[in-house]
């Protein structure tokens, strides 16, 4: 039986969106065991997975350095055929590095890709998605079609926001740990103020978005503020996973929320203020759009990830979207 290791440390929408290495391997390995490394505070996306055996769970807050150690004695001590390491950095080069496994691969970038057996260039802001530059990782053992991301909620997770899915509704998720990548709270507003009257809002988010999401909903001034309802940090990820499925319209940022949706090909309007999809992290349901400004702006991008404040002051790549283009995806 063959035994896959994928290790990716980072955040959230890196994890979903490394799903889909997982689903190729499955696809191309039925039989073999495949494991995981993520950490801590990621593993609820894993729950209950059907294919994905282990998950192991780095804690970098408590014992940052201990734990690291402690993963790579574990991991050394399953005896993989294959460690694939999807981040870039020296952590998790280590934890891969030193697996004993029989092949080693990962980025070039990676400051310890010396120790992998087989290593891949990695370039952003080509076009190419981040499934299609992790899918170089496996191409040796599988082909060059990537898979698409996924995530499995169980029974209990889509029984758990059944009670909010009795009428038509849309998910809004207006937060990001990067304002820069953020849509502005004022145009979210002005979005909540226009939806159709039909149509519930769920205002999603983690336990640290609730205030900002009830702002947001407190602001609205039509009849639709009483038709919105902030479920910041009321669900978890596969909670949230499973309501999304079957919104009318999930309208989110260029942040996880947008790769949960991708993961349960649920629709989406996925709208880009300082980011541009050319990065490769896009929305990869059969049903997306992309809505940004349509200013030409010499500042954006300005960053891969985004900044805590605008550089320039003004965030036009945010304020210049039109709540009509938002809107029309909806007829």
């Amino acid at each position: 039986m063959q035994k896959f290791l994928i290790i990716q440390t980072a955040f959230i929408g890196d994890v979903i969106l490394a799903t889909a290495v997982a689903e190729k391997l499955h696809l191309q390995f039925p039989d073999a065991q495949i494991d995981f490394v993520l950490r801590k505070g990621n593993e609820g996306l894993l729950q209950n997975h059907p294919f994905i055996k282990t998950v192991f769970v780095w804690d970098k807050k408590q014992g940052k350095i201990k734990n690291l150690f402690a993963i790579k004695k574990q991991v050394k001590a399953n005896k993989y055929d294959s460690v694939i390491d999807l981040h870039r950095f020296a952590s998790s080069g280590f934890i891969a590095g030193f697996s004993g496994a029989k092949e080693k691969i990962g980025f070039d970038k990676n400051p310890l890709s010396f120790l992998f057996t087989k290593k891949i260039k990695h370039e952003i802001g080509n076009g190419k998605h981040e499934v299609e530059r992790n899918q170089q990782l496996i191409e040796h053992l599988t082909d060059s079609k990537a898979a698409k991301p996924k995530l499995y909620p169980t029974l209990e997770n889509f029984e758990f926001v059944k009670k909010y899915k009795n009428n038509p509704y849309v998910c809004l998720a207006p937060t990001s740990v990067w304002f820069t990548k953020q849509y502005p709270k004022e145009k979210w507003i002005e979005l909540c103020d226009q939806l159709p009257t039909n149509l519930t809002i769920y205002l999603l988010g983690a336990p640290s978005d609730a205030s900002a999401c009830d702002e947001i909903k407190s602001k609205v001034i039509s009849e639709k503020s009483k038709d919105i309802i902030n479920l910041a940090g009321k669900l978890n990820f596969l909670e949230s996973a499973a309501l999304m499925k079957d919104a009318t319209m999930n309208y989110v940022n260029d942040s996880a929320p947008m790769h949960i949706a991708s993961a349960m090909n649920a629709k989406t309007t996925a709208i880009y203020c300082s980011t541009v999809p050319t990065f490769g992290f896009g929305p990869l349901s059969d049903s997306a759009q992309i809505v940004e400004t349509k200013l030409t702006l010499e500042c954006r991008p300005c960053g891969l990830h985004g900044h805590k404040e605008c550089p320039k002051g003004h965030f036009k790549c945010g304020f210049s979207i039109e709540t009509s283009e938002l809107l029309k995806v909806l007829s």
